[in-house]
């Protein structure tokens, strides 16, 4: 289909319903609803998108940057640039909460960044948009990936059998999209034919965990907020295994992502995550290279 990259074997892959099928009734009723706000103000373009990945912590990343006063966000994933292109721009707009002056629009929609069309629409539509990607290790995305969808069809085969195109020779099956999306060097290609670097944003997923505070403070100084949303907002909780956000002056309890979210992974065979890193290893250094930072995928392999 049309602005979609990625083939997907045997309908195995379809997009996580909860995470993105959104219908235009929601959008309509996130666009007007506007969050805590209230009713006033415009809808205006999203200056700023987080266009990526899948799995890789783009929803932590929304509900944090939520939390500042100037950010005021779309809930749902509106799937613009994407699926709904052909509705127009003023259908776009409609999705999007009221802001004042001085206030940045914002979206999330992970599947942007695989999107072959998404770079030329984003820029037609203004070329000076901010866009952030959230990255993760990649093989640690392919398998969360694949939890995902095995959580809603537990009929699909292992991952081991999807990973490969030829288990004895070892060839990896680069068409599947849970692989696939993890070649970022390959789509971050697409994206610098009509972005610069300086207008992106890397993020990364590991650190997105480790230091929530830290992360958040270099997307609010590429956002060109102030930092408002610091460690005061963070709290690690043990059992979920990352951060839950709270709001500094609320005594209430900590909000967690749901129950989707830090799923179990299913064990791996140790050569098929071994055959992975190496099929992945070059890809990581050329997207290192490209964007010069260093997400220390293979040392954190090597530590284990």
């Amino acid at each position: 289909a049309p602005g979609e990259a990625i083939a997907a074997p045997s309908g195995a892959f379809e997009r996580d319903p909860q995470e993105s099928s959104t219908t235009d009734e929601e959008l309509g009723r996130a666009g007007s609803r506007g969050g805590t706000t209230p009713d006033y103000g415009e809808q205006r373009l999203p200056q700023a998108l987080i266009i990526g990945v899948k799995k890789g912590g783009t929803r932590a990343l929304l509900e944090a940057i939520r939390a500042h006063p100037d950010v005021r966000a779309v809930g749902t994933e509106p799937h613009f640039f994407d699926r709904n292109y052909e509705k127009g721009l003023e259908w776009y707009r409609n999705v999007m909460p009221k802001t004042l002056e001085g206030q940045i629009t914002m979206e999330k929609t992970p599947s942007y960044f695989v999107t072959n069309e998404a770079p030329r629409r984003i820029h037609s539509m203004a070329k000076d948009t901010k866009l952030i990607v959230v990255v993760r290790n990649p093989v640690t995305r392919a398998i969360s990936d694949y939890t995902q969808t095995l959580s809603k069809k537990p009929e699909i085969p292992t991952f081991e059998v999807l990973a490969f195109k030829n288990r004895t020779l070892g060839l990896i099956d680069a068409s599947w999209s849970a692989i696939r999306i993890g070649i970022y060097a390959l789509h971050l290609e697409n994206w610098l034919q009509y972005f610069p670097l300086s207008q992106i944003l890397f993020v990364s997923g590991e650190r997105l965990i480790t230091d929530p505070a830290g992360e958040m403070a270099k997307v609010q100084d590429f956002l060109g907020l102030r930092r408002m949303v610091t460690e005061k907002h963070f709290y690690f909780n043990k059992t979920k295994g990352f951060p839950c956000l709270k709001k500094p002056e609320d005594s209430s309890a900590p909000r967690c992502l749901g129950k989707s979210k830090g799923r179990t992974h299913p064990k791996i065979d140790p050569d098929v995550i071994h055959r992975l890193r190496k099929f992945y290893k070059p890809f990581n250094v050329m997207f290192y290279q490209m964007t010069g930072q260093d997400f220390q995928w293979e040392q954190e392999e090597s530590d284990k």
